[in-house]
């Protein structure tokens, strides 16, 4: 039974359940959600860095937010499962502009997205007041566009260091941050970079948001992940990575025959 945009993201909402988490494997174009809807995807979601290099540029907002859009509303009318937009920082250098970038994408027909929580250019951490005060403004604009749109909330506290620096007083930072986020209107932490099994599992039971962690070959496997308390996985760029590693080496098979 097809869903409309509320229903699509009330049941993205309800996707998220800590042990039986959502798996996000990330895409980039309509094509790609065609792939991996009749995978069996029960919701598709873009990254940023994918749909970067798919059209040409380097990740970290350098995609000109109209083509974003562009892509995004191609992406909806490819599928009919709920679509959430990567939008890294927000496109949007104050909390208005921002605000205003998510009204924009859920008239594109997005049910959520991803905002980051560190700095364009130096990937230093924002204030956990101005994080909260973009986190506020971008739920105020959700809401008044009446949809259940969901904030995903991304904390790069665990891309600050070396990764062998996965410790108590980082956990303790990641704990408060998304304690923060959920009194501002967030309804997901994603912590990419956390990959230690304990402190997996003492973030999932201590945050008051689902946990979205991202999949890669430090993390443990999906099944230590789901009962570590992830409520969503992530591939992120690699997806795109793979399928263009396996298109670069099925273009030499092919070429090699000219030698």
């Amino acid at each position: 039974m097809m869903m409309n945009h509320k229903e699509k993201a009330e049941y993205f909402h309800q996707l998220h359940v800590p042990r039986l988490p959502l798996v996000l494997f990330n895409i980039w174009d309509a094509g790609s959600a065609k792939a991996v809807a009749a995978a069996g995807a029960k919701a598709i979601a873009t990254g940023s860095y994918s749909v970067a290099s798919a059209y040409g540029y380097d990740d970290g907002e350098n995609v000109p937010f109209d083509t974003v859009i562009a892509n995004l509303e191609r992406i909806v009318q490819a599928t009919d499962l709920p679509v959430t937009v990567d939008l890294e920082r927000g496109y949007g250098e104050t909390a208005g502009e921002l605000a205003a970038s998510i009204e924009r994408t859920i008239r594109a027909g997005a049910v959520g997205c991803n905002i980051e929580d560190s700095l364009p250019g130096n990937g230093k951490l924002r204030s956990v007041e101005e994080q909260v005060q973009r986190i506020r403004q971008a739920r105020i604009a959700a809401d008044g566009q009446k949809l259940p749109y969901f904030i995903n909330v991304r904390s790069d506290v665990f891309f600050q260091g070396l990764p062998a620096e996965q410790n108590e007083a980082i956990l303790a930072s990641a704990i408060a941050r998304a304690q923060a986020y959920a009194e501002a209107g967030a309804d997901g932490i994603f912590v990419p970079g956390l990959a230690d099994e304990k402190l997996i599992a003492r973030l999932a039971a201590a945050s008051p948001l689902p946990l979205n962690l991202m999949v890669n070959e430090r993390t443990p496997s999906l099944k230590s992940l789901a009962e570590a308390g992830a409520a969503r996985l992530s591939y992120g760029p690699d997806p795109y990575l793979r399928m263009m590693k396996a298109l670069g080496a099925a273009a030499r098979d092919a070429i090699s025959i000219q030698h």
